[in-house]
Formats: structure tokens, C-alpha cells, sequence
């Protein structure tokens, strides 16, 4: 958790704040926001994955708005906008996933001159080792996302002393329901571990190494498709192999990032018969953070098991 210092004022937030605030959802960027009471803690969140976390610690003690929310959007397509410059310009606090995945963030931060919420990074607080071949999704992991919401209780606590109690009983509560579903993977590994499985991009890969499997699916295709670049001939031939050769219990797809090579791995999953998971990067509407992740992990649990 760290506090931003004011920097330059770029113009873009000059045409930010020509706007009006507004709440609910905004069809461009996909923003949506639970308001409070008026004198609540603003919180501006990455994505709604995040903003869950803080809803469950703040209540009704805080406003939250995350930016990227529409769970049929790829978030990698994400263009920020000068509304984006506005909520951000106003936050309290600020939660990012960090590690290159919503550089858009520290951007519009930087442009902000005026701006110094208290900012919380999920891949600083997970003390990941970000060098080489670094996962950025850290929310599949579920120590990491304890860690992060002990760092959002205590950013609350910074911006709204008065509200501390509040905080600290939805912290607790909340790390209880996400201790239960660590021991309750914990449990499944038992039965999955050393299972082979596909994904067509790594969202799914802290999950799937707190289950013990494998993955096997061959770099470059991943990083193509996660980079939204075409995917070599070989590199796609040697994953459509892991198929038709039954190689793989399981194709773990992120329904969120879609194109013809990976509707062309779809196909040949459900052609051989492997069990298809599909995950998102983003929570689907009226979910929050647990009920979310219980069902991505006992859905692959299952197709591991099957």
C-alpha cells in the first residue's frame, strides 16, 4: 500500500473535470458504482473484482466504483477514458491490480496532480516475484487476495478513521469466508493434483496451482493470445494435439478473450470429449469475490476429477 505524491497536471483531466459525476453503470467504460452516504470514503477500483472486495469490508460505509465491470468485455481492450480521469481524480482510495495489467491507472494518477488517495496494488502486496514469466492475474490466487484485503481494511482505515470498527468487522468477515475456501481447494487438491490441463491464456493459473495440476499448454500459445497476437502454426498445432491425443483432463478458456484460434481450441475440446471450464477476468453481475471464485474452483475441481 503506498500514497501517491502530486505530480504535473496533464490536460486530460482539465476535459475530465468538465464532467458531471454520475452513478450506476456507463455503457462505454463499463464503470459501475455502489453508492453510500454522502460523507462515505470514495473508492475507485480497477475492476469490479476488487471493488467486491472493498464493498465486503466497507459497506455501506464507503462509495465504490469499478472502472472495468461488463464481464462479456475483454479487459485487455479497455481504453480509459476522461470519466475514468474523474473518478480516479476524486477517490479517497484506489485499489489496482498492478504488475502491468491496469497501467491505466498509475497513468491517469500521475496526470492528476491534485489527486493523493491512498493506493493499494494487489501484485506489491502478494510479494510475488514479478521477474521472468510473471502471472499478473493475482486475484485467482486466494493468499494473495487475503493479503489485499487486510491492505484495503487498512487504506479504509487511513481515509475514514472514524469508521474503523466498520472496516475491521467486514475485514474479518470477509477473511473468514476466504480462509474456508482455501482450506476447501486445499481439500480438492488431494483428488486433482498432478492433473494435466490446457488454458488458452494464464487467468486461471494461481487456481489451477493451488489444485496441484499441470499445465501443459504450450507457451507460445498462451502468450500469443494473451498478447492478442496470432498464434504460430506450430505452436497451435501442438496445442490442438493435446486433443485429439488425450493429453489433457481439461481446457481451461477465458470466455473473456475470444478469437478464431481459441474458438478453434474450443472446438477440438469438445470434439475429443475433455471437459470445457470457462473462466472470466471479471465478475458476472450480482456475484461477489467468493461466491465467485467457489464456483471457478469447484468447476475445474470437477473437470479435473472427471
Amino acid at each position: 500500500m503506498r500514497r501517491r505524491q502530486p505530480l504535473a497536471l496533464a490536460a486530460a483531466l482539465a476535459a475530465a473535470l468538465g464532467l458531471a459525476a454520475c452513478g450506476g453503470e456507463d455503457a462505454a467504460t463499463g464503470s459501475a458504482t455502489t453508492p453510500a452516504a454522502d460523507d462515505a470514503v470514495t473508492v475507485v477500483a480497477s475492476t469490479n473484482v476488487y471493488g467486491a472486495i472493498a464493498s465486503a469490508i466497507a459497506g455501506d460505509a464507503a462509495t465504490v466504483t469499478s472502472i472495468l465491470s461488463d464481464p462479456s468485455a475483454d479487459p485487455h481492450s479497455y481504453e480509459a477514458n476522461t470519466r475514468t480521469q474523474l473518478e480516479l481524480s476524486r477517490a479517497d482510495v484506489v485499489i489496482e491490480n498492478g504488475g502491468g495489467y491496469d497501467d491505466f491507472v498509475d497513468t491517469m494518477l500521475d496526470a492528476a496532480g491534485d489527486a493523493d488517495p491512498v493506493v493499494v496494488d494487489a501484485v506489491e502486496v502478494s510479494g510475488k516475484d514479478t521477474t521472468g514469466e510473471f502471472n499478473e492475474h493475482v486475484w485467482y490466487d486466494v493468499a494473495t487476495v487475503r493479503k489485499v484485503a487486510d491492505a484495503v481494511e487498512a487504506a479504509l482505515v487511513q481515509a475514514s478513521p472514524d469508521d474503523a470498527a466498520t472496516f475491521t468487522a467486514g475485514a474479518d468477515a470477509l477473511d473468514a469466508q476466504l480462509a474456508g475456501l482455501e482450506q476447501r481447494i486445499a481439500g480438492d487438491a488431494g483428488a486433482t493434483r498432478g492433473a494435466r490441463v490446457a488454458v488458452t491464456e494464464p487467468v486461471p493459473g494461481y487456481l489451477l496451482d493451488a489444485l496441484g495440476a499441470e499445465d501443459v499448454t504450450p507457451e507460445e500459445f498462451s502468450e500469443a493470445i494473451e498478447e492478442e497476437n496470432d498464434v504460430p502454426a506450430a505452436a497451435l498445432r501442438e496445442t490442438l494435439d493435446l486433443f485429439t491425443g488425450g493429453q489433457v483432463e481439461a481446457l481451461v478458456y477465458n470466455e473473456q478473450t475470444t478469437g478464431p484460434q481459441t474458438e478453434q481450441v474450443l472446438a477440438a475440446a469438445r470434439a475429443a470429449g475433455v471437459a470445457v471450464v470457462p473462466v472470466t477476468e471479471t465478475l458476472p453481475e450480482g456475484q461477489d469475490y467468493v461466491t465467485w471464485m467457489t464456483a471457478n474452483a469447484d468447476a475445474v475441481a470437477a473437470a479435473l476429477r472427471a
